[in-house]
């Protein structure tokens, strides 16, 4: 039997650790509890911040007939406050991705271009620039991750960022991005595609070359010129990305961007008829306009995953109020003009 001192001994240093582990514990909790206070008053949006000025979206995605779905969407209303920047610029990033041969880069490129995009010194002063590069840096990011796991995928991708009074888009691939300013459709972009003339020219210049089979593909591969991933086709697939930006005057309505599921079986001046279409069947409401457009992407022959994001710049209700009355404006100008 042990000898009762030793017990007793035992017994005091148990307990001086159990009060040493007591006073540990509390002061750790003490120093997160404080941490975590502190990290509430820097990064979560205050009230009459741009949280309470952000615009009503609808947003809707189909497998459609594919195997899989691997087109990505991301809504950031916040940018600002969830990537912790501090300017007094509101900023709100959308973007949609179109994943081939799998969902990883699709998933990969949604989770860290607006990341990337945060941490370039060009943003507060050039957007455009900014989205360039973090297309590129993202791209060299996926290569080292697709390198480690063996990951064959692509994705093309569109992105916009939005202040209030500018909107600069920036994309890689044949995901596209449109604004309507009253009523009428605004050219933002031209998606990159192998067929078009100066893709061809930049694919066989680096002694590469375009085939149909079935549609344009670089080296007879992929149907895309540019995308995230894609390896084994760089550099005849670009990770280059353009960008542009475009001044608000007020008039603008919204902004769509889709993937090729759906532009490759809707043209652009369509859309302000198909989004007015929806409005009025919906009594004004803008929630389930995407639903009705990638419904009518799917009625007109697309078999391709199909996603569609509208970022509303005005009110859903007063879009529809403001076509109805000149409508009417008009009807009354033409009785005028024949006398009725």
């Amino acid at each position: 039997m042990p000898h009762p001192g030793w017990v007793q001994r035992c017994a005091m240093l148990l307990s001086l650790n159990c009060l040493k582990m007591t006073f540990h514990l509390t002061t750790a909790t003490k120093i997160l509890n404080s941490n975590q206070k502190m990290n509430r008053k820097l990064f979560l949006p205050s009230p009459g911040s741009s949280s309470s000025r952000t615009h009503s979206c609808s947003v809707h995605t189909i497998r459609n007939t594919r195997r899989k779905m691997e087109d990505r969407h991301i809504i950031l209303k916040d940018f600002n406050q969830l990537q912790g920047l501090q300017d007094g610029v509101d900023r709100e990033y959308y973007a949609v991705f179109d994943g081939h041969g799998g969902v990883d880069a699709a998933t990969y490129a949604a989770t860290h271009l607006h990341i990337v995009l945060s941490q370039q010194e060009a943003l507060k002063s050039d957007a455009a620039t900014a989205f360039k590069s973090s297309f590129t840096q993202t791209d060299d990011m996926f290569k080292i991750k697709a390198k480690r796991e063996r990951l064959r995928s692509g994705s093309t991708g569109v992105a916009a960022l939005l202040t209030s009074d500018r909107l600069t888009v920036s994309w890689l691939g044949d995901s596209q991005a449109m604004l309507v300013r009253q009523g009428e459709p605004v050219t933002l972009m031209e998606p990159h595609k192998p067929e078009r003339e100066d893709e061809k020219k930049r694919i066989e210049d680096l002694g590469g070359c375009i085939a149909f089979m079935g549609c344009w593909r670089v080296n007879g591969t992929y149907a895309v010129s540019r995308a995230i991933g894609d390896f084994d086709q760089k550099p005849y697939v670009s990770n280059e990305a353009d960008s542009s930006s475009i001044q608000l005057n007020g008039h603008e309505e919204y902004i769509l961007l889709a993937c090729d599921g759906f532009f490759d079986v809707v043209r652009l001046g369509d859309v302000p008829g198909l989004v007015l279409e929806a409005l009025r069947e919906a009594g004004g409401s803008g929630e389930d306009v995407a639903q009705t457009l990638v419904a009518h992407a799917k009625a007109a022959g697309s078999s391709d995953n199909i996603t569609v994001l509208l970022v509303f710049l005005k009110d859903p209700q007063q879009l529809l109020t403001y076509e109805m009355t000149s409508r009417a404006e008009q009807g009354g100008a033409t009785a005028a003009a024949t006398g009725i």
